[in-house]
This record gives C-alpha cells, structure tokens and sequence, in this order.
C-alpha cells in the first residue's frame, strides 16, 4: 500500500515543520484529511495554539480549536511520521545573502527522526538546488538513509498570502516536485487531498524552487515600476493614483501599484535569486536594480514627511508624528522585514520619535523586535502629521471627526496627512483644506 493510501486511512502520519503563517494554515487543512504532527520549536506558539489561539490570525482561533493536529515542540514525535512537510522561514542576513540557518536545523531535525519509506517535501523558499545540494546530503547525513532508495523527497513551493481572506491555501494551485515519478506522483495525490485548485507538476524540484523565486521577482520588479514612476510623478506635480486609474482602463494593464515592499517574500526572495546566478558568475541588471528602488521607499517617503513639514513651517525637532502601521501589510500581525521601520529609522535621524498605532500587530513582539512601543489610537492627540502606512480596514474606517481629532487644533492647512496606500479621498480631504500628499 502507498504511504498516501496509509495517510488516507490514517495508518500514517503527516508532520508540518514550522507552525507560523504558512505552516499553520497547512497543518489545520491536513487535520481534516490525516493525521497531523504539528512541530515547531517555539514552546510558546505551541501553547497558544494548544488553547485554541492563533497568533497569525490565519484560520482563526476557532479552527484551531476544532483542529485535529497534535501540537508539540518535542522532536521525538516526529519518529511516528511519514510525510513531511518543512514550513520554515528563509530569511536573508544584514549582506542580503540568503540565510538557510532554518531549512538546514529543520533538516537536522527531521534526519534524527526520520523512518524508511518516508517522502520530505519543502515548502521553504530557497534558490534553484538548494533542496538537493543542501538539504538531502544532511537528511541522508543525519538518518543514515540512502534518499532514492531509503526515502524520498520533493519541492511545493508555499503560496499562501497572509491576510489574504479570498487567495486561499485550497484554491491556489500547488506546484509540486519530487526527485522521480514515482514521489512525485505520491507527493501530488497527497497535496491534491487539500487543495480543491489541484497541483500543477513539475519537471525537477528546481524548477519548483526557480518558479517559487521567480514569481516573487516578478512582483518585486513591477512594484519597483511603480515606485519610480511615483518618484518621477512626484517631482512633475503629477498624482501617480490618478495616472494608474486612467492607465488601468486599458484590458492589458498589470494594476499594480506604489508602495511599500516588506514581509517574508517579496522583499526576500529576489536576493536569493541574485545571489546564486552571482555564483554563476551573472551580476544581475533588472531585479537588483528593482530591489534597490524599493529598498529606498521608506527614505523617499520620510523626506517627503519632512519636506511636507518644513514647507508648513513646523519645528521638526518638535513636531509629533503619528504613524498608523507597522505590519509589512494590511490586516496581518506579521511585522517581519516591515519597511515601515525604515520611515520610522528615517524620521529620528531628524529628530522625530513617531508614535505609532497598529490594532494588528502584537504589543510585546514590536517591544520585542523592534523596540517600539505601541499607542492606542484613542490616545492620539496633538500631532502636527499623521502616515497612513498600513491599508488596515480599520485605518479605512476612521471618520473626518476622528481624523480632526487626532490633530492640534488650527487651521486644515496646517494638518498633514501623508497617505502611502491611498486609503483617503484626496478630493474630499483637500475640499477640506487639509495639508495631503500620497504616493
């Protein structure tokens, strides 16, 4: 009998590596199917999740509590599993070089537990050969198996997008890979119990990895577009959302937009890209100079804070500025790699502590990570401006009267509002009077 025909009757297991906002929502979809480990090695996750929370807001604490996956941070369970799927994080270090310090400890993990007859899939993002060249000889390294013969392994690239109520993991298609037909086959059946969109197979795992990297470059260099156009727009007087509105009435028009480019994947995975074909000896052109430009955004943003102020005669030593997000996107607690802090780093250089406001991000990580102190949004008052960064829908709800309030009193003219994500009518606020700039 097949491992997925044993997985099916519940005469397997399937064990998910990483329990955040990727392997998560994974874990609770296969708990419905087979049988679950969930495994990650942070105790306190575990125990949240134990008592029905879920701190990615993903599928929300009531699934959680119906879920089915067993929770744990304890390795030795892994023993009893069969399929595995590695959820980690692939983030990159302070050079922009890739940082496999996760997939590789998760892969350490999973070969000091690992059983013949059991198929390891990835869903981590990494360069083309990292799932063969780095992860096997350390799985073999690890359990003393033979991947081939003893055991086997693939690559499905993760596609879910945090926050995204409508973009599921059941209806994206799943690209999966697998090191011959014979796991890839296997590998597809098992994901297909899952994902109502079907899979899509792939020739060799590095094509699944490459495609992974590709469509996160692709986005990133659109973006990238966007945001010089922005930069261009702005110094022509020209309003780049208008310019996009009208553009977009054409069929073929991509739709998309200026912004910020943050979290675990966009703002990431080009440079894994960039740094393997820079092995290959290749320097690349386009998606280096895409991620440059949007590296820059947060600088480009803040002086156009501070520009906004000086032309309205505020101290800027003295001004209080009131940021209202921090996630690297809207309706997510995730603040990895947010380049809101980037704004934020900006505006101290000129003297400026911003207070900042999130109802999504968590109070102690920020304190934590970043060293930022949340604010309520009620307890915001006298400030010269305020940055719409984050398109929350709660941001989206803020009514005129509010938006006065938080303000010193005076003259509209006076009152700066710098809106990134164009969440306001700039019509209605300039009839107003308000001081208003958006990217």
């Amino acid at each position: 009998m097949s491992l997925y025909e044993n997985l099916k009757d519940r005469k397997a297991k399937l064990a998910v590596i990483g329990l955040g906002y990727v392997g998560m929502p994974i874990a609770v979809a296969f708990g419905k199917k087979v049988e679950v480990i969930g495994f990650d090695l942070n105790e306190k996750k575990i125990e949240l999740y134990k008592s029905g929370i879920d701190p990615t807001n993903e599928v929300g604490g009531d699934e959680i509590k119906k879920s089915n996956v067993e929770f744990t941070a304890d390795e030795n369970l892994l023993k009893t599993a069969n399929f595995f799927i590695v959820a980690v994080p692939t983030p990159i270090n302070s050079d922009k070089t890739p940082n496999l310090d996760p997939v590789e400890f998760a892969s350490k993990i999973i070969g000091r537990n690992l059983q013949k007859g059991s198929i390891v899939v990835y869903e981590s993002t990494v360069y083309p050969g990292v799932t063969e060249d780095i992860c096997i000889p350390i799985l073999e390294r690890e359990s003393g198996l033979k991947c081939g013969i003893d055991f086997k392994v693939g690559y499905s690239p993760e596609r879910i997008n945090p926050g995204d109520k409508v973009h599921r993991l059941e209806n994206i298609v799943k690209i999966v890979s697998g090191i011959d037909d014979e796991s890839l086959n296997e590998i597809a059946k098992v994901y297909e119990l899952v994902i109502d969109a079907g899979v899509h197979k792939a020739q060799s795992i590095k094509i699944a990895e490459a495609a992974k990297v590709v469509e996160n470059s692709q986005r990133d260099i659109n973006i990238a577009f966007m945001n010089e156009l922005a930069m261009v727009f702005d110094r022509m007087g020209i309003d780049t959302l208008q310019v996009i509105e009208a553009m977009n009435t054409k069929w073929n028009a991509l739709r998309f937009y200026p912004g910020l480019v943050g979290g675990h994947c966009i703002g990431v995975d080009p440079y894994y890209f960039i740094y393997e074909a820079e092995k290959l000896g290749y320097h690349s052109q386009i998606i280096l100079s895409g991620r440059k430009v949007n590296d820059g955004m947060g600088q480009f943003i803040s002086e156009a804070i501070i520009k906004k102020m000086i032309l309205a005669d505020k101290l800027i030593k003295k001004s209080k500025v009131a940021i209202f997000g921090l996630t690297f996107k809207e309706n997510t607690p995730d603040i990895r790699n947010s380049k809101v802090l980037d704004i934020i780093n900006s505006l101290r250089d000129y003297g400026v502590e911003p207070i900042i406001v999130d109802p999504y991000a968590n109070k102690d990580e920020s304190k934590e990570v970043y060293g930022i102190t949340l604010t309520n949004i009620d307890e915001v008052r006298d400030i010269d401006c305020l940055v719409l960064a984050v398109a929350h829908d709660e941001f989206k709800k803020i009514s005129w009267n509010q938006i006065n309030d938080f303000f010193i009193t005076g003259d509209n003219s006076n009152k700066i509002i710098v809106d990134i994500k164009g969440i306001l009518q700039k019509r209605e606020l300039e009839s107003y009077g308000y001081n208003y700039w958006r990217l």
